[in-house]
């Protein structure tokens, strides 16, 4: 759960539901204190998914659930597959609506919003909130946050933080049953329209590896992984398209948004985002097994496991390798896990679980939604996206430096020497060893940033061809591959020319 600096906060009485399903302490029943109703939606709203603008006057009769969130937040990601269980189940008295109070600058962009309710299969209407409007009449202090309103209109209490279904469930069940009972109770469809993205060969590819003769490519949006030649290509398949968790061969297999990969031997090894789990894909037979994780999201903070597939895992997001060990961006639980790939123990690596930007020994370092890894000699490198930093970890000091980066809420698109630098949800990164640099993918500032490791200077690497979003690099020689995600892209760009083109993605 993240919290909100520098946003004023009024001094509303909206009950605070804790994860028991009781109110916070110090706070009275809704029947104890004068039921509020709930603030009216704005007028001038931007809408998503719906052709109409919606009122909660006009939802009377159902509950209605308020989230807000922001895109690029993993623990509002988490909230999105609970929200949609509920929405199947109550799909006539219960309105889900979608409030975007948007943390960086990029997502005040509605033309970005679209491709990221698109990217993460929202199908509830969605409002942008980019002046926190609605966040201030609700008195909302962190992402995420629900508030619940019973179907006569009236706050019950805003729910904080990730893994609420159950809450929710037995929350809208009570409600529904009262609401009958006083024949208040109303049946309706929520009016949503979506607007899907065009056919194209991939969709939202998250990732990208490029090895000596072939491109693997994690085509998140439709479930799969794609080996391609260097020209597109496609080779083989590895998932059925349809998200889920089941080993098998090739397509016979299934993934749920997956991230990065990396490649040790006859094996590529895949971070399996949506299933919390480490697949292994074996490329002389097309087998694809499950190595660690159970399916479930888990919230550990500082576990090991001998057997990697009793753990639990939370959001792994890119992968890295090194003597024997396999580097894990536990995004989820902001975190940098191990797995040694000869014994199979599977543990916490480095940070404390604390979202963050604190340097120092392994164990009470922080990260902030670790999204890309890479290894360059002694040093393992980090993308922190939520803080716009990138992390180096000395393996045999075991201490965590910032290169770029200063805080949750400062982010920017600066030039500069380290910590002068400023980047915006950077999700990629490639160590390139003949010309010592990192290469950066500075998403939301839609670049490619270039960081000389000897000087730490930052520059942004110029060249004709816009990118939207890029989540992933990888290098080969002198070729720099970019998963351009919201384009639905692999882009190959040229070091040495500067010429970038798309890799023609084709069966």
């Amino acid at each position: 759960m993240k919290q909100v600096r520098d946003l004023p906060r009024n001094g509303d009485k909206i009950g605070r539901v804790d994860t028991n399903g009781t109110l916070g302490e110090g706070e009275k029943t809704m029947d104890e204190l004068t039921r509020i109703r709930a603030p009216e939606l704005p007028d001038k709203l931007e809408w998503f998914n719906t052709d109409q603008a919606l009122t909660l006057r006009g939802q009377r009769g159902k509950v209605v659930l308020l989230d807000f969130w922001s895109y690029c937040c993993i623990n509002c990601m988490h909230v999105l597959p609970d929200l949609r269980y509920l929405e199947n189940k109550y799909p006539e008295t219960l309105t889900v609506i979608g409030i975007h109070s948007p943390k960086f600058e990029n997502e005040r962009i509605g033309t970005q919003l679209q491709k990221a309710i698109n990217r993460h299969h929202i199908r509830h209407p969605v409002a942008s909130d980019p002046t926190f409007q609605l966040w201030r009449a609700y008195g909302i202090k962190a992402w995420p946050s629900v508030i619940f309103i019973d179907p006569e209109g009236y706050v019950v209490g805003v729910l904080r933080g990730e893994g609420r279904r159950r809450q929710l469930d037995d929350l809208i069940s009570k409600h529904l049953d009262e609401a009958e009972e006083k024949g208040v109770l109303k049946y309706s469809s929520t009016p949503v329209s979506l607007k899907p993205e065009a056919d194209s060969m991939l969709s939202f590819p998250g990732k990208v590896l490029a090895t000596r003769n072939n491109l693997y490519i994690s085509d998140s949006g439709r479930n799969r992984i794609l080996e391609t030649y260097h020209d597109g290509k496609i080779r083989r398949v590895f998932g059925s398209g349809t998200g889920g968790m089941l080993d098998g061969c090739e397509s016979a297999a299934m993934f749920d948004n997956p991230q990065g990969m990396v490649m040790v031997g006859d094996f590529l090894y895949v971070a399996d985002t949506g299933n919390h789990a480490i697949r292994r894909i074996h490329l002389k037979t097309g087998e694809v097994m499950t190595l660690a994780g159970t399916g479930k999201q888990g919230r550990y903070v500082a576990d090991s496991f001998r057997e990697p597939m009793d753990a639990a895992l939370n959001s792994p997001w890119d992968l890295s390798y090194y003597e024997s060990n396999l580097y894990i961006a536990m995004a989820g639980q902001h975190q940098i896990w191990r797995m040694n790939l000869n014994h199979l123990a599977i543990e916490r690596y480095a940070g404390s679980g604390s979202e963050d930007i604190v340097d120092g020994p392994l164990d009470t370092a922080s990260f902030a939604q670790p999204s890309g890894l890479a290894i360059h000699e002694e040093c393992l490198y980090v993308v922190d996206a939520e803080t716009s930093a990138i992390r180096e970890i000395h393996r045999n000091r075991n201490v965590v430096n910032t290169l770029v980066g200063k805080g949750l809420f400062d982010f920017g698109d600066r030039s500069g020497v380290g910590r002068e630098a400023r980047l915006q949800h950077p999700l990629g990164i490639s160590a390139d060893s003949e010309r010592n640099t990192l290469w950066i993918a500075d998403t939301y500032n839609s670049k490619i940033k270039r960081i000389d490791m000897q000087t730490k200077e930052v520059s942004t690497f110029k060249f004709a061809f816009k990118l939207n979003e890029p989540g992933g690099l990888s290098l080969y020689r002198n070729k720099l591959f970019i998963a351009n995600t919201n384009e639905h892209q692999i882009v190959v760009l040229d070091l040495q020319s500067r010429m970038a083109e798309v890799v023609n993605v084709r069966e």
